[in-house]
């Protein structure tokens, strides 16, 4: 740990520069992120940091060795900790990133995961560090004695949505201590789509229509079976598409489950992980979304800057994304049915498909990657003025 704090400092030392060129004070951030995945949620914070530090702002993450996350925050230029907790509140770890932020004296620990927020939490007591917690997530806050004393240490909260915001609201989190900050997209650099052989290796008819929905097949809030249900329900329309399910998690046995009942073999495949999804999401004819629940719902970002219409249920924070008729359309969630039927109708109609797909390329200017850095340069801001905002936190 000792070499990889001095290597870090090393890096603050030569940024100062930058940093004072940005205009404002430099900010020395440490994000945390202790997820094995890969997701949205640490793309964003590989695109966070990336911005923070052409700002002239001082950025580590703090992530577990050997992970896509670790690579790619290397790539964009952020120094990268190496940490790899056993537990949750595992006592060694705090102990490092505790001397990690006095080494490098950060302003602010900002904490991207759940189980990063108690690591965070803790490392950051009797320090001058301001603790800063992103909430993805639209699952309540649990009600616990534990949960709470860690999201009471945290000088910021922000949401990735309002639709998480009324969450933390109904958890108890003071509306003073909430920041909406919505995710965004590099709209500099525009997914091109898969090429054709890689989708001939995953079966792919380049003479059908092709839909692919992008998602963690993660419990509550993923829903997996109201896809398979809803391509089932478009091909029995009459509307000849094929399918593609990319995403791993503990759902991907179910979904491969009615997969088989819906007769979907060879038409629906299931791809698992894919460092290349989004490239799959940029050559689909639709991209679907069938969540029962969402924080925000980036994916819908990606395929609104590709240009490909969006159908997908109406959950939670999908509903600030994508307006119903003009960027895409959107049915109640679970309705497989319904879902099948919108798919439907936008793969038989090029002419709706393309103005989804053009008022899509202009909403998605409002998500630019740029202004979500800007946002959460202000919590930072809000976080860091005063004393009385820590005070209260740790509380």
């Amino acid at each position: 740990m000792h070499a990889t704090l001095t290597a870090v400092r090393t890096e603050a030392v030569d940024s100062s520069e930058a940093g004072a060129r940005s205009g404002g004070a430099t900010l020395r951030i440490v994000h945390v992120d202790t997820e094995r995945t890969w997701g949205g949620g640490q793309r964003q914070l590989r695109l966070l940091a990336a911005g923070l530090k052409r700002r002239g702002h001082r950025c580590w993450a703090v992530v577990r060795p050997d992970t896509q996350l670790a690579g790619e925050v290397a790539r964009a230029g952020v120094p990268v900790v190496p940490l790899a907790p056993v537990i949750e509140w595992d006592p060694t770890a705090v102990h490092r990133l505790r001397a990690l932020l006095t080494e490098v004296g950060a302003d602010v620990i900002h904490a991207h995961s759940g189980h990063a927020v108690a690591l965070a939490a803790l490392a950051s007591v009797g320090t001058r560090t301001r603790l800063v917690v992103t909430r993805r997530v639209a699952l309540p806050l649990r009600r616990n004695p534990v949960t709470r004393w860690k999201y009471a240490r945290a000088t910021r909260i922000i949401a990735v949505s309002e639709h998480v915001r009324e969450i933390l609201l109904a958890g108890g989190i003071a509306d003073s201590r909430i920041g909406v900050v919505r995710s965004g997209v590099d709209l500099a650099q525009p997914q091109a789509p898969a090429r054709e052989a890689t989708l001939a290796s995953l079966g792919v008819d380049p003479r059908r229509l092709l839909v692919v929905m992008v998602s963690a097949l993660v419990p509550p809030h993923k829903d997996p079976e109201t896809f398979v249900a809803a391509i089932a329900a478009a091909r029995a329309a009459g509307c000849d598409c094929q399918a593609l399910l990319v995403g791993a998690g503990p759902l991907l046995g179910a979904a491969e489950r009615a997969c088989r009942r819906a007769g979907l073999d060879g038409v629906l495949r299931l791809t698992g992980f894919r460092g290349d999804a989004l490239e799959l999401l940029a050559a689909a004819d639709v991209a679907v979304l069938s969540s029962r629940d969402e924080g925000l719902g980036t994916t819908l970002l990606d395929a609104m800057q590709a240009g490909v219409p969006i159908v997908a249920t109406a959950a939670g924070g999908v509903r600030e994304v994508v307006r119903d008729g003009l960027d895409g359309l959107l049915v109640p969630v679970g309705d497989g049915v319904a879902l099948g039927a919108a798919i439907a109708r936008v793969l038989s109609d090029p002419e709706l498909g393309d103005a989804l797909a053009e008022s899509g390329r202009e909403r998605v200017q409002a998500f630019s990657i740029e202004r979500t850095v800007e946002a959460t340069l202000r919590q930072y801001r809000m976080a860091t003025s005063g004393s009385s905002a820590r005070a209260e936190s740790a509380r």
